[in-house]
C-alpha cells in the first residue's frame, strides 16, 4: 500500500507540472517539470523557514521514502536505455564509430583523471578531508553525459543529424563504461585490500565486454522470438521482458546492465525492426516505448526537481558546485578535443563540433543516483550536493540553450 501511495502522488505531481508547463511555461517536457518541481521545492523549504513546516516535512518525507538510487539504476534505468537505443539508426552510428568509441572510453577515463585530481588538489588548498579515491570516485560519476538527459533535449534541439548521432551514441555507450568505472573505483574506496590493478581490469571487462555480449545474446534470443510471432501484444511483451528479466539477470551475473540495454536495443531497433516485424507490430512498438520513455523521463525529472528537498545544503557546498560547473565544462572540452583534434586528420566534422558536444554533454539523473549510492558521512553529503548543483546547472542552463548554440554555429 505504501508503494502504491508513493507511485500515485509521483505521478500525480508529475501530471500537474506537465499541464502547468504544457499550458503556461511552453518549455521542453522534461526541463520543464524539473523548473518548476525546483521552484515548488524551494517555496516549500522557504516555509518551512517561516514556521510553516508541516507541509515541507510532508513533501520531504515523501521523497525521502524514494530510494533514488535504487528507483533509477535498477527500475527505470533499463527502459530508459532501451527505449533510447531503439530508434538509434545502427547504419548511421557505425558511420560515427570511431568518435563514439573514443569518446565513450578515452573521454570518459580522461576525465575522470583530470577531475579526480584536480578536484583533489583544489579541496585540499582548502583544507578539505578529501581521499583520492573519493575524488576520482565523483570523477567517475560526473564524467559520463546522461542519455536520459541529452536525448531528451536533441529532440527540440535542432541538432544535425551526424551530430545527433555523435552526442547520442556517445551518451548511451559512456554511461555503461562510466558506471562500470564507477563501481571498479567504489570497489577500491570499500575494500582496498581487494584492490589490485589486475581486479580492476578484470572487473571492467568482466562488466562492459560481458555486458554488451550478453545484450547481444538477449537481443538475438528476442529477434528469434519476434520472428516467430505475427501478434502486436505478445512482441510488445517480449520486449518488455526483454528489458526486465534482462536487465535484471545482467545485474545478477554482474554484468553490465546498462551496456547490455544499449546493445539489445540496438539489434531490436534495426535488424529486428526490419526483419522480425510487420509494420503494425512496428507501429505499436513505437508508440509503447515513446510512451514508456515519456513518462518515465517526466517522472525522473519531476525527482531530480523534488530531491533538493533532502538535500543537505551548506554555503560551500554550493560554492563547491559553482567551481565544479567550471571544473567539469574545462576538463569535457579536454577530453572531447583531444579525440576529435586526432580524428580531424582523417575525416570532416561540422563546424564547432568541439563547442557543440561541450556544451551538449549533459549530465543528469546518473549522476545523482551514483552520488547517493555512496556510504553515509561527509564526503557522501558533498559530493552529492555539488553533483546536484552541477547536474541542475547542465540541464536547465546547457539544456535550454543548446538549441541557440547549434543555430548560431551554422550560421
Amino acid at each position: 500500500m505504501e508503494l502504491l501511495r508513493i507511485i500515485a502522488t509521483l505521478i500525480t505531481v508529475t501530471a500537474v507540472f506537465s499541464y502547468i508547463n504544457h499550458r503556461f511555461i511552453r518549455l521542453p517536457t522534461t526541463i520543464g517539470v524539473m523548473v518548476i518541481a525546483l521552484v515548488f521545492s524551494v517555496v516549500l523549504l522557504v516555509l518551512g523557514w517561516a514556521g510553516v513546516d508541516w507541509v515541507s516535512t510532508a513533501a520531504a518525507n515523501l521523497v525521502a521514502s524514494v530510494d533514488f538510487n535504487t528507483t533509477l539504476l535498477h527500475g527505470m534505468l533499463s527502459f530508459l536505455l532501451f527505449a533510447g537505443a531503439l530508434h538509434i539508426n545502427l547504419d548511421d552510428l557505425a558511420q560515427q564509430k570511431w568518435v563514439v568509441l573514443s569518446l565513450a572510453t578515452f573521454g570518459v577515463i580522461t576525465s575522470t583523471i583530470l577531475i579526480g585530481f584536480i578536484s583533489w588538489f583544489v579541496l585540499n588548498l582548502f583544507n578539505i578531508e578529501a581521499p583520492l579515491v573519493y575524488c576520482f570516485l565523483f570523477g567517475a560519476l560526473i564524467s559520463p553525459t546522461d542519455p536520459i538527459a541529452v536525448l531528451s533535449t536533441l529532440k527540440t534541439a535542432g541538432v544535425p543529424k551526424t551530430l545527433e548521432i555523435k552526442i547520442a551514441g556517445e551518451s548511451l555507450f559512456n554511461d555503461g563504461v562510466g558506471v562500470v568505472i564507477f563501481l571498479v573505483l567504489f570497489g577500491i574506496a570499500t575494500n582496498p585490500a581487494e584492490a589490485t590493478l589486475s581486479h580492476g581490469l578484470v572487473l571492467f571487462v568482466q562488466e562492459a565486454v560481458g555486458g554488451a555480449l550478453f545484450g547481444l545474446a538477449i537481443g538475438a534470443l528476442a529477434y528469434w522470438m519476434l520472428k516467430s510471432v505475427d501478434n502486436y501484444q505478445v512482441e510488445v511483451l517480449i520486449t518488455l521482458a526483454l528489458v526486465t528479466g534482462g536487465y535484471a539477470l545482467a545485474m545478477s551475473l554482474h554484468l553490465s546492465g546498462p551496456i547490455a540495454m544499449v546493445v539489445a536495443g540496438l539489434f531490436i531497433g534495426n535488424h529486428g525492426r526490419l526483419f522480425a516485424m510487420s509494420d503494425t507490430t512496428r507501429e505499436h512498438l513505437d508508440t509503447f516505448w515513446e510512451l514508456v520513455d515519456e513518462i518515465l523521463n517526466a517522472v525522473l525529472f519531476v525527482l531530480i526537481g523534488l530531491e533538493v528537498l533532502i538535500l543537505d545544503i551548506k554555503i560551500e557546498y554550493l560554492l563547491a558546485g559553482v567551481a565544479g560547473i567550471v571544473l567539469v565544462l574545462l576538463v569535457r572540452f579536454v577530453s572531447v578535443g583531444i579525440p576529435i583534434t586526432i580524428l580531424k586528420f582523417k575525416r570532416e566534422f561540422s563546424p564547432n563540433v568541439v563547442r557543440i558536444l561541450v556544451w551538449g554533454g549533459l549530465r543528469g539523473g546518473i549522476s545523482v543516483a551514483l552520488a547517493l549510492s555512496l556510504p553515509d558521512g561527509a564526503q557522501r553529503d558533498f559530493i552529492v550536493a555539488v553533483t546536484y548543483v552541477i547536474v541542475v546547472f547542465s540541464i536547465v542552463v546547457q539544456g535550454l540553450t543548446i538549441g541557440k548554440l547549434v543555430r548560431r554555429s551554422q550560421i
